[in-house]
């Protein structure tokens, strides 16, 4: 046997929790080995495919040369004029192509990377929780500390910035907020954005809203913008994605917007660390962001009657679950008698159902389930009367 080398992860490594979805994954494939006809409503990736219209624009655009290049760092300039002009569109805010957008590999990669550009080791991150486990993760990275902002029913799934020490607010340096929420699909309203920034500018802290879910919403309620309220600007940023809006997951494209000088920042990062997004995706996306709003209506009616299916399906059987007014996740109750990982893994083993258990959004997600609207309403019907049978 040859020597080898001693391979020792690095602390930061180490201290991490095991991807939450990583081993969703793992659950599941054991599962199906095992010939589980598995109905997955555990992971946010959209089952619908990428509207045509945006993939012949991809066909076109992959074969011209200019395209197999290095791409900008900050993006195509056309590409950030489209997210400009989508959201004076959308929400009437005026953005500075040249210096108030920048284009992201996924707002997974802009999240995971912003604390580098601003946290100093030992700064607080303020973290919503339950929430998206990059947040924490991409915090430790950077050497800061975690300061957890607990979500719960009772305050309507939004932090309660009066409970979080005097001390630990001065320490502060970014927060992290998310609406509509992931996982508990909570929105938030002008008050509480308003809220936001009197504390950011009393604390100097710098928000980063994260926004991957505004355009997956229900009965016309449009969920706001960070930036629409007066003052955004001058304290954070708003992240966004193509992933969900056009089922473009796999495409890795989204973009962040807002303040120039935290934007300056976060590129600085990214043009140290990679290399910018594939053109040919950003001139597709071009196309994604000037989408005729009927075919976003129809993708959203598809997410409203799957909402239905599963809320009627759930409630029926006596689960108390939040009906969601945008995202495509339903934040239930387990029910007595099980915490979140028990039940997940009995309906897995008993019904061939999955979901996520919601401490693994963090502790204060114990004792609920998410359920991704992501397979078919008679998928769900199954799912249903699956669950029925068994509790």
């Amino acid at each position: 046997m040859k020597p080898e080398i001693s391979i020792e992860m690095a602390s930061r490594v180490k201290s991490l929790p095991p991807y939450l979805f990583a081993t969703i994954d793992k659950m599941k494939q054991e599962a199906k080995a095992k010939g589980v006809d598995v109905i997955d409503m555990s992971i946010g990736d959209p089952d619908l495919p990428t509207p045509e219209h945006i993939v012949k624009a991809m066909k076109l655009a992959v074969e011209k040369p200019e395209h197999h290049r290095y791409p900008s760092y900050e993006g195509m300039l056309s590409f950030r004029e489209a997210v400009s002009a989508w959201y004076k569109s959308r929400f009437s805010v005026e953005l500075d192509p040249k210096t108030e957008v920048l284009s992201l590999i996924g707002s997974k990669e802009g999240i995971g990377h912003i604390p580098l550009a601003f946290v100093e080791p030992g700064d607080v991150v303020l973290v919503p929780s339950p929430g998206y486990p990059v947040y924490p993760v991409s915090t430790l990275f950077a050497g800061g500390e975690s300061y957890i902002m607990p979500l719960t029913e009772d305050n309507h799934f939004l932090p309660d910035f009066s409970a979080i020490p005097e001390d630990v607010l001065k320490r502060a340096r970014l927060m992290f907020i998310n609406y509509p929420n992931n996982p508990t699909s909570a929105c938030a309203p002008r008050e509480f954005y308003e809220d936001v920034i009197r504390i950011a500018l009393k604390y100097n802290i710098i928000v980063c809203h994260d926004a991957a879910y505004s355009e997956i919403y229900y009965d016309g309620k449009k969920p706001l913008s960070f930036m629409e309220i007066d003052g955004a600007k001058e304290v954070g940023i708003e992240f966004h994605s193509l992933s969900k809006t056009y089922n473009m997951t796999g495409w890795r494209i989204g973009f962040a917007v807002g303040n120039s000088k935290v934007i300056a920042g976060l590129g600085k990062i990214k043009s140290n660390l990679d290399s910018g997004v594939f053109q040919a995706v950003q001139e597709a996306s071009i196309v994604a962001l000037e989408t005729d709003d009927k075919i976003l209506s129809d993708i959203r009616n598809i997410y409203q009657e799957r909402r239905d299916v599963l809320y009627s399906g759930l409630t029926g059987l006596g689960m108390i679950v939040t009906k969601p007014e945008a995202s495509f996740y339903l934040w239930a109750k387990v029910p007595k008698g099980y915490d979140s990982a028990s039940f997940v893994a009995h309906l897995l083993e008993n019904a061939g159902v999955l979901g996520t258990p919601g401490n693994g959004f963090g502790a204060p997600g114990e004792g609920y389930i998410r359920f991704a609207l992501t397979v078919s309403a008679e998928r769900m019907k199954e799912a249903v009367e699956r669950i029925r049978k068994i509790l």
